[in-house]
């Protein structure tokens, strides 16, 4: 089968592609900015003319878009999460044989939701921030599109590669730092808010379910569990050996937690958005694609500490 992988540089990306590459019935190209991928091509400044020009030449089954951006100013999110989407979307509809698109997107999409239940895909997105919004817009292009489509709404991923500006990717940094210089305190944002924490690798499987799958529509991508970030922070610092204190500043920590797509240099962060609970229903995931989580948050966050502690 014929893949074409946008976003590959991406924290999510990049364990897609490890995951497609290392399968021999798949014949997978890399469609991006950098000089790393097969097709050079900028989703946010190209027109989906020249897109489909090479959606013909390479003739994939299914496209997938992990690209996009996480951080930066209200124009980056919406030309990275909103038009670059359209851009595709657009870009499969004119092509000859249009493909399968699998598309990713996040929970941040669902804004604030009652805490002590489930999230599920019928529920009604309220997005509090322009990273959600633009994410939740670019899911309403995609169901909208016609096309052969699914959209997997990612709960909170971790896991190694983990961006620094991710919460994990933070503590891990700060634990390191700490270490290094024997000091016995970390400082972090408060983590009293229980998120759904999912395996990067898992995701990348989802993915790949998701492409030879005939599901389309929403599919909520978490581990079926709410989690408080402390509890979690907790497994990582001991994973670390750290003995000291980890001090929360009183701040909620940035929502999404999600990362790995791009921030770029002297662009402002989102503001923190309220979100106190995230817990996904995953009964289509699991009825429609046959897929569960398997990497458990410990390991997951061990993993985490052991390229953090390697990096040279």
């Amino acid at each position: 089968m014929r893949v074409l992988l946008l976003g590959a540089d991406g924290f999510i990306g990049r364990r897609v592609a490890d995951r497609l590459l290392t399968e021999p019935d798949l014949q997978v190209t890399v469609l991006g900015r950098r000089d790393s991928a097969d097709i050079r091509f900028d989703l946010t400044a190209g027109s989906p003319g020249a897109l489909s020009r090479f959606l013909d030449a390479v003739a994939p089954q299914v496209v997938i878009n992990c690209a996009g951006a996480t951080y930066g100013s209200s124009r980056t999110l919406i030309r990275s999460n909103t038009l670059a989407v359209a851009t595709v979307c657009e870009a499969i509809r004119r092509s000859r044989e249009p493909a399968r698109l699998v598309h990713i997107g996040s929970a941040a999409e669902y804004g604030p939701m009652q805490p002590g239940a489930p999230i599920g895909e019928g529920t009604e997105p309220r997005p509090v921030g322009p990273y959600g919004v633009s994410k939740l817009a670019g899911t309403e292009l995609v169901l909208a599109s016609g096309l052969d489509a699914a959209v997997l709404r990612v709960f909170d991923v971790v896991g190694p590669g983990a961006p620094p500006a991710s919460l994990f990717g933070r503590l891990a940094d700060g634990l390191r730092r700490a270490l290094v210089h024997d000091e016995l305190q970390v400082r972090m944002p408060d983590l009293s808010g229980y998120r759904d924490f999912v395996d990067v690798r898992d995701v990348a499987r989802a993915v790949q379910a998701a492409a030879v799958s005939a599901a389309t529509g929403v599919i909520n991508i978490g581990s079926g569990h709410a989690v408080r970030a402390r509890d979690a922070a907790h497994l990582l610092v001991r994973a670390s050996g750290f003995e000291g204190i980890v001090a929360e500043d009183g701040r909620p920590a940035l929502v999404p937690s999600q990362g790995g797509e791009h921030h770029r240099a002297g662009e402002p962060r989102p503001l923190p958005e309220p979100v106190p609970w995230r817990q996904a229903d995953v009964r289509t995931a699991r009825d429609r694609l046959g897929w569960r989580t398997q990497v458990p948050l410990e390991e997951s966050l061990g993993d985490v500490w052991l390229e953090t502690a390697c990096r040279v």
